[in-house]
């Protein structure tokens, strides 16, 4: 949720928490938003006093929640008016709690896994750039003009590494967020991604896992089966699955069944359209979700593991490359001594 207004997993985590067991104990929402604006995360504490002044007028939740829409997803708004329109809001937020659980997960098992190669890519630039600093110490002792390592050399040479590496790694993030929001190309990045060996599998399994429970929880409240696919798509994260929205419900809207209309998208996999169509036969669709939510979540940890070993190989082998290179810099400042 970089650079974005809304709340964070774990603030969202706390507060449909906090409204599942308050409002079950009888509370009502504007008490349990009064209390959140004293007691409550503190990024959630302002909104929560804003939403609790909107409801003393006389406001709907729905109204409340809408006037700070750019605070929370969509998902999360669209649920707690349907709660609030079915009288089941305490269970609705139970729901929504398990959700944003396991997209905490998800977000934390990403972080944890990414860790490791990302340090040893940071750990593999420092120690190449101390290596072109000693080369030039070496070559400087023994009167010699010190060999570039890629055309860089000495203190300079090593700062001009780093600032390269570094700077080019920002660089890409700044461009890709720059193409993705302010030009409206993340579809096309996404579905770029979704195509690199090891990286879009992965990313697959988390799109997956995150559509599997957003469908069984619209599913479950009620919702027009037109919104809870668009909401569903929304909630992967992922442009490539959210573009593909209007198509799919445009053909549900013509009369299509539901996997039929999945297949119109052209980004569900063929074995979860066949688990569809199994599942539709039997009207049993929201059961199978909630089963392919947790097939997928232990499918992202896999194939992440499997991308984690993949980067650090990755990450190693430029490392051996640019130690090939030190070496025969060494050999060659030597050599070069020894001739003179």
């Amino acid at each position: 949720m970089l650079f974005s207004k809304q709340l964070p997993l774990g603030d969202l985590v706390l507060l449909c928490r906090a409204l599942r067991h308050n409002l079950g104990a009888g509370l009502t929402l504007r008490d349990v938003f009064r209390q959140q604006s004293e007691r409550g995360p503190v990024q959630l504490r302002p909104i929560a006093r804003r939403i609790a002044a909107t409801l003393e007028q006389g406001d709907s939740l729905d109204k409340a929640l809408k006037r700070e829409a750019d605070s929370f997803p969509p998902l999360f708004l669209a649920l707690a008016g349907v709660g609030e329109e079915t009288g089941h809001l305490p269970e609705i937020f139970g729901e929504l709690e398990s959700y944003f659980t396991l997209q905490q997960k998800l977000s934390r098992q990403f972080r944890s896994q990414s860790i490791v190669p990302i340090a040893q890519l940071c750990l593999a630039f420092l120690v190449l750039a101390l290596l072109i600093f000693i080369l030039g110490m070496i070559a400087e002792s023994r009167n010699t003009t010190p060999p570039g390592v890629f055309g860089l050399r000495g203190g300079r040479g090593a700062i001009a590494f780093l600032a390269l590496s570094f700077g080019t790694i920002a660089l890409v993030y700044v461009g890709y967020l720059f193409v993705a929001r302010r030009l409206g190309q993340k579809p096309a990045l996404d579905a770029l991604w979704l195509r690199v060996p090891g990286v879009g599998p992965c990313l697959e399994a988390f799109a997956l896992a995150r559509f599997s429970v957003a469908m069984q929880l619209t599913l479950d409240s009620g919702m027009a089966i037109t919104q809870a696919l668009r909401l569903s798509l929304q909630a992967t994260g992922n442009g490539t699955y959210l573009a593909a929205a209007p198509a799919i419900v445009q053909s549900l809207k013509a009369g299509k069944d539901l996997t039929a209309s999945l297949v119109r998208g052209h980004v569900l996999p063929r074995e979860f359209l066949d688990m569809v169509a199994v599942a539709e036969e039997g009207g049993r669709v929201p059961e199978m979700m909630r089963h392919q939510a947790s097939h997928y979540h232990e499918e992202s940890q896999r194939r992440l593991r499997a991308l984690t070993r993949m980067a650090s190989a990755a990450v190693w082998l430029i490392y051996a490359v640019f130690m090939i290179v030190a070496i025969f810099s060494i050999a060659r400042i030597y050599l070069g001594a020894l001739g003179a």
